[in-house]
């Protein structure tokens, strides 16, 4: 899978920018959960108010909190303030120096509220300094010594010195707001205004987490169909430059597969990658972080639903995964199937086999229709569980938390934002885990790729990249060629030895099996030969540059094959800029004209995907024509006029020796007709030249072809030749 990355380098930037806006979503989220907790802590709770260290105090009640302070602290919080007439105000600061100044206002002012409200304890105090019941303690205070007032103190708050922090600041919240009600502020007003900001805020934070994940989508989408792009014409550049050997190892429904169900797969793959699997981490770790922040006395909760999830998710994916690696398989086999079925649909209604076919087609989409539904119910667990462990740990928050809110060691609204934390870290490991139910397939698919792009090209440009000279044109030559398919223990061909030169028409006849068609598919090289050597035009085809070699060759194979199209695009194939006389010159001789005019739209009548709409002798004069169109040095016909009736043969050929007088002609045939008047005929039996010369010279010391020709030609036909 790594190595799909390559593909997508042309656009490396919006990956940048994906991870990027993939930071500012997961940031935004994770603050999302902290303005609910200040909602209900601050908004709900303090009335708007966020700590204990006041916006506006005024002297007396500043004075009083003074005297319960170290001189640093007094030193520090006159530093802070301003005094302006009887009210001191609080400068803008950091805020570190805020949380100090919070945490200097807390004792003070839980002993001057204790003061404040009297009770047991300043009734003792005031018979502990026989002191009268009316006495004003803040005014007798102001007048002792700081280091007995803060004794004293001591001794005030020592059963609240173990109070967490979050209750001392409550406290001190409690304290200012009565001081804001003693100003006259409208402290509800206060509480209304903080929500609405938090709630706009909110609102903010969503408006960016929707506008990034939009734009995330947007860019993954664009950046997985330029990887499907580059990925379909790399497969298309690698296949189409395969030899012979490399198409035999991959079967043509196998090769279809990857290029369309396999691409795709990684496709869709690595357009959930960029808005999925590289959010999900930074949206867990970054819930990690917060939540150690908020509060670290419940992590071992997250500890529990993440073991859990890990066990679900393996014992899914040990029971699925083996399946996830055959699905791609099946579906070759699949179309493997699909496609026989179809092009031999002739075939299968000749022999009355529709039923046999069609339960060769059932028995494979019964086998992958059956693994499908084997695995997608393996993962129809996977939601449901996951459920469960959500459920579960939300339960879990709620009893520890409500102890820990009764014990006063945790707010509510610090409980919800753990809440929230915990459900963003266990969504970012159901997002990996959804994403690994396509993963594997997706693997599959990319090792299936990658298999046809490491594939190693057997036939290659010659590295000398030679060019014939000029004055040579149209000169064939094997020396001593022989020649093995990959994998084979005989050779096919042993020892060819023969020239043809320019204007000359050589033949080759034999038995089925012979090597005839093998012989002339050496020279484009869609083979290389295994011993011996092929020249053209004085050359080794093998020093050649593939397009200086095939643009000198007209090929018609043995089966004529057409492309989806016109008439007129299907001859120009070979030559685009052919003009439209050279095109209809190509169809006379090819004795195609005729047939074409017949047609309502001539030139431009459609050809069918495999020529399927037109006959197969129209096929092969269509597929002549193209070669002629081309006017190539060497014309290699490979049985080209089997569909042909004998008399288009006879005409064909003569025009066609007329065409081709300033070029080589081979030609591969089965009947002796199509071959009397080549200027050398070569006979080949199991692989080997047994005769070589004109039809005349070939009857009288060729055996094996004088049975050929008397298999086909009666004695007095012979005699007559």
């Amino acid at each position: 899978m790594i190595k799909m990355f390559h593909y997508m380098k042309e656009r490396w930037y919006y990956i940048v920018l994906i991870i990027a806006l993939l930071f500012l979503q997961a940031n935004c989220d994770l603050a999302l959960p902290d303005y609910t907790s200040k909602i209900v802590n601050i908004g709900i709770q303090q009335k708007g108010i966020e700590d204990g260290v006041p916006e506006k105090i005024r002297k007396e009640s500043m004075e009083k909190l003074f005297l319960f302070m170290e001189e640093k602290d007094v030193d520090t919080v006159k530093d802070a303030y301003t005094l302006k007439g009887d009210t001191y105000e609080l400068k803008e600061m950091h805020t570190e120096k805020r949380e100090k100044l919070n945490s200097i206002f807390g004792m003070p002012v839980m002993a001057v509220e204790g003061l404040e409200e009297g009770g047991d304890q300043v009734e003792q105090i005031k018979e502990k300094m026989q002191l009268p019941k009316d006495a004003d303690l803040f005014q007798v205070f102001s007048q002792m010594p700081k280091e007995q007032l803060l004794e004293m103190m001591d001794a005030m708050t020592s059963n609240m010195k173990d109070m967490p922090d979050s209750i001392v600041t409550q406290a001190a919240v409690q304290y200012v707001q009565q001081e804001y009600e003693g100003q006259g502020i409208d402290v509800d007003q206060m509480q209304i205004r903080y929500i609405l900001m938090s709630g706009l805020k909110m609102l903010g934070l969503a408006l960016v987490i929707m506008l990034a994940a939009i734009t995330v989508t947007f860019l993954s989408a664009k950046v997985a169909a330029i990887l499907g792009r580059n990925l379909r014409n790399g497969v298309y550049r690698k296949v189409i430059s395969f030899s012979g050997e490399e198409l035999n190892h991959f079967s043509t429904a196998s090769l279809i597969t990857r290029s369309t169900n396999d691409i795709q797969q990684v496709q869709q793959v690595f357009a959930m990658i960029f808005r999925i699997v590289l959010y999900a981490p930074i949206l867990g770790i970054g819930g990690v972080l917060k939540v150690l922040q908020t509060d670290a006395s419940m992590t071992w909760i997250l500890g529990v639903a993440v073991v859990a999830i890990l066990i679900l998710v393996g014992l899914l994916f040990k029971i699925a995964m083996p399946k996830f690696t055959k699905l791609q398989y099946m579906i070759d086999e699949l179309n493997l199937v699909s496609r026989e079925i179809l092009t031999g649909i002739p075939v299968i209604r000749a022999f009355s086999r529709e039923k046999h076919e069609e339960a060769r087609f059932e028995d494979a989409n019964d086998r992958l229709t059956k693994t499908n539904l084997f695995v997608n119910r393996c993962m129809t667990f996977m939601m449901p569980a996951m459920m469960l462990i959500m459920n579960g740990i939300t339960i879990l928050i709620v009893y520890n938390g409500a102890h820990a809110v009764d014990n006063g060691t945790m707010q509510v609204g610090n409980m919800m934002a753990f809440m929230q934390y915990a459900m963003q870290i266990i969504m970012s490991f159901l997002m990996i885990t959804m994403m690994s139910i396509m993963l594997p397939r997706a693997s599959v698919a990319a090792k299936r790729i990658n298999e046809v792009m490491n594939t190693e090209i057997s036939i290659l440009d010659g590295e000398a990249g030679a060019l014939p000279d000029k004055g040579s044109k149209g000169e064939v030559r094997f020396e001593h060629v022989g020649f093995s398919y990959p994998g084979a223990d005989e050779e096919t061909l042993t020892d060819i030895d023969f020239s043809a030169h320019k204007g000359e028409t050589v033949a080759f006849i034999g038995s089925t099996g012979s090597g005839k068609s093998t012989l002339v598919n050496l020279i484009p090289r869609f083979f290389d030969v295994t011993s011996g050597r092929i020249l053209v035009d004085g050359v080794d085809i093998r020093d050649m540059k593939l397009t200086d070699l095939r643009d000198r060759v007209g090929y018609v194979p043995q089966k004529g094959v057409l492309f989806s199209g016109t008439i007129d695009s299907n001859i120009r194939y070979g030559k685009e800029d052919a003009t439209d006389a050279e095109v209809q010159r190509a169809a006379e001789v090819a004795q195609a004209w005729d047939f074409i005019q017949e047609k309502e739209e001539k030139m431009e009548s459609e050809i069918s995907q495999g020529g399927t709409n037109v006959s197969g002798g129209q096929k092969q004069r269509l597929s002549i024509a193209r070669a002629i169109a081309k006017r190539p040095e060497i014309y290699i016909f490979d049985d080209s006029f089997s569909a042909l009736d004998y008399k288009t043969d006879v005409v064909l050929r003569r025009a066609l020796k007329k065409e081709t007088k300033d070029a080589t002609t081979l030609i591969v045939a089965q009947r002796i007709s199509t071959i009397l008047h080549a200027d050398r005929i070569l006979v080949l039996d199991e692989g080997r030249v047994v005769g070589q010369g004109t039809h005349k010279e070939l009857l009288k010391s060729c055996e094996v072809y004088r049975q050929i020709a008397m298999s086909q030609l009666s004695e007095e036909e012979l005699a007559n030749e």
